[in-house]
C-alpha cells in the first residue's frame, strides 16, 4: 500500500512550526525521524492532510546539565543517546535501553521525542522516562508547560499532548550516587518490539534492595510505574532464589491480554522471570 496524498512543509523555526500546527489543527502532523509515522502512512493507518517536518529545527536539539537535571532536546537521536558522555554518566539507563531499539538504521533516524509522542507500550524509552521520573516540556503557540512522564502516557498510544503541541525537551533527574539500574527485555528476535520488558532503578544497601522504581513495557497498555511490584521488592535480599515474593504484586500491576501466539498467563510468567533476573543484576553491580 501507499500513503494517501498529503502536503508537506518544513518550518523555518519552532515558532513557525507552532503557528502551522495551530492553523491546521486536526489536519497537520509533525514528523521528525518518521520511523513509526511513515509506516503508518503507508499502511493507511494515518492519513493527515499536512506533514510538518520538524527534523531540522535547532531549537529541539542539544543536551545540557543544570541544577541536578539533564535536559535533552526532543530531536536527540537514539544513536546520540548511545554516544553521549553526559547521558552515560548521569542517566545510564537510557544508554542501556537505546541499544535495544530496533536496528542501526532505526537508531540513526529515530528520536527521543518521537518515541515518547508515539507512546507505543512496547517501546523502551517511554518506560525509561517513567522509571527515571522524567519531565516532558511541551510547547505550542500558547507557551510551554511541563508534564511528568507518569502523567503523560494516558492510554494505548494515547498521551497528554494537546492539539498543536510538540515535545520540546525532556528533563531527567541526575541519578543519585549509589542508585543501580537494571534493564532487560524478551523479544522473538533482536530488534523486534519487546514481548515483555522492564526498566528499573533501585538503591542497594549491600545485598538488599532499597527504594525501587520499576516500569514494564510490552506487557502493558502504557508506560507507568509498577507501584505494587516496586513496593514488594523493597527490603528483599539478593540474589533472589525465586519470584515468589513479588508474583502477586505483578498480577496487581499487570493485566496483559491474550495475543496471537502468546497467552496472558505466559506474559505474566515471563514478567516474573524477567523481574527476578533484573533485580539480581542490580546486586551484581552493587558495591561490596
Amino acid at each position: 500500500m501507499k500513503a494517501r496524498n498529503f502536503r508537506f512543509i518544513r518550518p523555518a523555526s519552532l515558532d513557525h512550526a507552532y503557528r502551522i500546527l495551530a492553523e491546521n489543527e486536526g489536519d497537520a502532523v509533525p514528523i521528525a525521524g518518521g520511523q513509526s509515522l511513515l509506516a503508518g502512512l503507508n499502511m493507511r493507518l494515518s492519513a493527515p492532510k499536512l506533514l510538518v517536518d520538524i527534523g531540522d529545527l535547532k531549537e529541539l536539539v542539544g543536551e545540557s546539565q543544570a541544577d541536578g537535571t539533564v535536559c535533552l532536546g526532543a530531536l536527540t537521536r537514539h544513536r546520540e543517546l548511545l554516544g553521549s558522555e553526559l547521558v552515560k554518566k548521569h542517566v545510564p539507563l537510557l544508554v542501556r535501553a537505546a541499544s535495544h531499539i530496533g536496528h542501526v538504521a532505526i537508531r540513526n533516524r529515530g528520536t527521543l521525542g518521537g518515541s515518547l509522542a508515539n507512546a507505543d507500550p512496547a517501546a523502551e524509552l517511554p518506560a525509561c522516562a517513567v522509571a527515571l521520573g522524567a519531565t516532558l516540556v511541551l510547547g505550542s503557540v500558547k507557551g510551554e508547560r511541563a508534564v511528568k512522564a507518569e502523567d503523560f502516557f494516558t492510554g494505548l498510544f494515547e498521551t497528554d499532548l494537546r492539539p498543536g503541541e510538540l515535545i520540546v525537551a525532556v528533563r531527567f533527574p541526575v541519578m543519585p550516587t549509589g542508585t543501580k539500574i537494571g534493564f532487560a527485555e524478551l523479544a522473538r528476535r533482536h530488534g523486534d518490539f519487546a514481548l515483555v520488558g522492564l526498566a528499573a532503578l533501585a538503591s542497594m544497601h549491600r545485598d538488599r534492595i532499597g527504594d525501587a522504581r520499576l516500569a514494564y513495557f510490552g506487557c502493558v497498555d502504557r508506560a507507568r510505574l509498577a507501584r505494587s511490584v516496586s513496593a514488594a521488592v523493597e527490603g528483599l535480599a539478593t540474589p533472589l532464589p525465586s519470584a515468589a515474593s513479588f508474583e502477586a504484586a505483578i498480577r496487581m500491576d499487570l493485566a496483559p491480554e491474550d495475543t496471537a501466539g502468546l497467552r496472558a498467563d505466559t506474559k505474566l510468567h515471563m514478567a516474573a522471570v524477567l523481574t527476578r533476573r533484573v533485580l539480581n543484576s542490580l546486586a551484581a553491580r552493587a558495591p561490596a
